[in-house]
């Protein structure tokens, strides 16, 4: 059994994947590689002075066969008669002087054009970074982190490549083509017209290598992203993978894709590789013939060995374009993919953005108001949540209650705008999120999630990722020091190097337990009028539970909080409970007041402590109910254990 996807072979259709555009869609080659023009143009100036420079390289190059037309049937034809070699030797300087001019130009070339496409490939990994993190939740939920990875890395590589070589190299070569063959119809006559003649089906081969070669290179660059993504999953999967000894099934899926990769790639090397033998044996069976005429021409005096000698000089400077022109062609249709697979990301539109015309946020005050916000993903058919009605007054402490799949998680993404609700409104002290910038609401709202994620980064970067990069580093050490202290993370202080440890990849070092606590002081350190708690102490034992909802109490008193509840003492925290079933707010109330009342809170809180209870953690103290309301409570719930497994 395999625990990673696999295609059923290398034949299959390839998935659906966000961005690929659809068949038929596609632009023209140059029309894809011009979308490039806004982050060539900087580098303009020195790429096009590179490609002068390579073009004044080719040029000398095909000035050489001129001399030696001169040089044969002048200086070294009067030689052998008159023994005076002084021409011969200044026809020799001519040559060498043109091949040094030929070389120092290419060096010029090589020394134009690498900085400013090493620059231009900077600039565009800059933008996809930027891009990427400005893009809502719902995009990285659909796309996989190796595509990204490799759009970001591989793509933008090859198309440094292209730009620095490919590029100047397919300019120069269809340049000196050109020229080369005026040159040599003009001069030569027939010959010419017959080395012309090779072209014919030199255009028809590569039109259908292009075809055919383009398909293949972006089934390969979609494989190698595909790769990569399963590369990224089984390493951060590592431990899953070892405590259910399914190296062997990840390995089996890993070798299956490597596979399918290396079958693309000898398609890919295939494909070029018999463009190139007929790239290779058309020009030379061209010239074949030409050695034929032009011997024959020779013998009959209609052309001078002068010329004979610069049309085959001629023909071998361009023979190297028209050879290479296979690789180039093929660099050119890898790029172009680059260019398609990059913008594929880059031209994604961004639905969360934020207004032309914000709201400028006044003084914080923290009151969240939810008025009938119903919420339905993307790719889901039904809501989520349905007209939901919630209100929290600044400063008091919300528990958020409700069975597994409720909604519980989503509605609290919803308070940061890290998604937007599909119907209704969120309001931050009477303000539709949607009026402010996302920065402002992100700069009120700080979140702790279940699922802590801390970057690979010192103790200190992560707690203060959140504080204001411009406060002085006393009320910096104030805040990451106040924040551990509430959070219980002291352990931060006796690590090898203190706070200034870096705690790897993801904080897999520290213990599920310490991580929950450094997320949890990284939502404190912000100081946020508005904190949302996603069950931030899971993973904690029953003291140290105990110590920091204890601390978070004290700390809480001006915090507007929400705080999503999966066991019964997490409820303890708050000054009252909102029950979520089903996608809805049923009841809003006191501990006390829903336990009395409300027959599915107390199913869920019954819930919960039996969890709890077999768990080991903490549970809820028994509440107050006053007179009276003690007995029927008791029953109301016996009553509720058999109906609660219905709702």
């Amino acid at each position: 059994m395999s625990v990673m996807p696999t295609n059923t072979g290398a034949t299959a259709p390839a998935p659906a994947r966000p961005g690929t555009p659809a068949a038929g869609a596609t632009p023209s080659a140059l029309a894809a590689l011009r979308r490039l023009k806004p982050f060539v143009r900087p580098a303009l100036p020195r790429l096009v002075a590179g490609m002068l420079s390579a073009l004044g390289a080719s040029l000398a190059a095909l000035a050489i066969p001129r001399v030696l037309q001169r040089l044969v049937d002048g200086p070294l034809a009067a030689s052998t008669r008159t023994h005076d070699t002084t021409a011969l030797w200044a026809a020799i300087a001519a040559v060498l002087a043109l091949g040094l001019a030929e070389a120092g130009l290419i060096l010029v070339r090589r020394n134009l054009v690498m900085l400013p496409g090493t620059r231009v490939e900077a600039d565009m990994r800059m933008a996809l970074f930027r891009h990427l993190q400005d893009l809502p939740i719902a995009f990285h939920d659909r796309w996989a982190g190796g595509q990204l990875l490799s759009r970001s890395m591989s793509d933008l590589g090859l198309l440094r490549r292209w730009l620095v070589f490919g590029l100047l190299q397919l300019v120069v070569s269809c340049a000196t083509v050109v020229v080369g063959v005026t040159l040599l119809v003009t001069t030569t006559g027939w010959l010419g017209l017959v080395y012309l003649a090779g072209a014919i089906p030199v255009t028809v081969i590569t039109y259908r290598f292009s075809r055919r070669y383009r398909v293949i290179a972006r089934r390969s660059q979609d494989q190698s992203g595909d790769l990569a993504t399963t590369v990224e999953e089984s390493v951060h999967g590592i431990r899953v993978l070892k405590a259910f000894g399914r190296g062997r099934d990840a390995l089996a899926s890993f070798t299956g894709q490597a596979e399918r990769l290396r079958t693309t790639e000898l398609a890919k090397a295939r494909a070029q590789a018999s463009v190139n033998v007929a790239l290779t044996l058309i020009p030379e069976l061209t010239l074949a013939a030409c050695l034929v005429l032009g011997t024959l021409q020779a013998h009959h005096g209609t052309i001078t060995i002068g010329a004979l000698t610069a049309f085959f000089a001629t023909a071998a400077v361009i023979n190297g374009p028209v050879v290479d022109l296979g690789m180039t062609l093929s660099m050119t249709l890898n790029a172009r993919t680059a260019v398609d697979r990059y913008f594929d990301v880059l031209t994604t539109t961004n639905p969360l953005t934020d207004p032309d015309h914000p709201t400028e946020p006044g003084q914080p005050r923290g009151h969240v108001r939810l008025r009938d916000v119903t919420f339905r993903y993307d790719d889901a058919t039904t809501p989520v949540l349905h007209h939901v009605d919630l209100d929290l007054p600044a400063g008091t402490t919300t528990a958020l209650v409700g069975l597994t799949g409720s909604g519980k998680s989503t509605l609290a993404m919803l308070i940061p705008r890290l998604y937007d609700v599909t119907g209704g409104t969120v309001e931050i002290d009477g303000t539709d999120v949607r009026h402010l910038r996302r920065a402002d609401v992100r700069r009120t709202v700080a979140v702790a999630f279940e699922d802590p994620t801390l970057f690979s980064a010192t103790v200190r970067e992560n707690v203060l990722l959140g504080v204001d990069d411009t406060l002085p580093d006393t009320t910096k050490n104030e805040r990451l020091t106040e924040a551990l202290d509430v959070a219980q993370a002291h352990f931060a202080t006796r690590l090898p190097h203190g706070v200034e440890t870096r705690i790897g990849e993801e904080g897999l070092s520290l213990s599920g337990g310490q991580r929950q606590r450094l997320a949890l002081a990284r939502a404190i350190a912000a100081h946020p009028h508005v904190l949302v708690l996603d069950d931030p102490l899971s993973a904690l034992d029953v003291t140290t539970e105990e110590a920091v909802t204890t601390r978070l109490r004290q700390t809480l008193t001006h915090t507007t909080t929400l705080v999503i509840a999966h066991r019964p003492s997490t409820v303890a925290l708050a000054d009252r409970v909102a029950v979520l079933q089903d996608g809805r707010i049923t009841a809003v109330g006191t501990h006390s007041q829903l336990l009395a009342a409300d027959p599915h809170y107390r199913y869920v809180i019954s819930s919960l402590e039996d969890d709890a209870a077999r768990h080991g953690v903490g549970t809820l103290p028994e509440p107050d109910l006053g007179p009276g309301l003690a007995g029927e409570a008791e029953t109301d719930l016996h009553d509720d254990e058999a109906t609660g497994a219905r709702l």
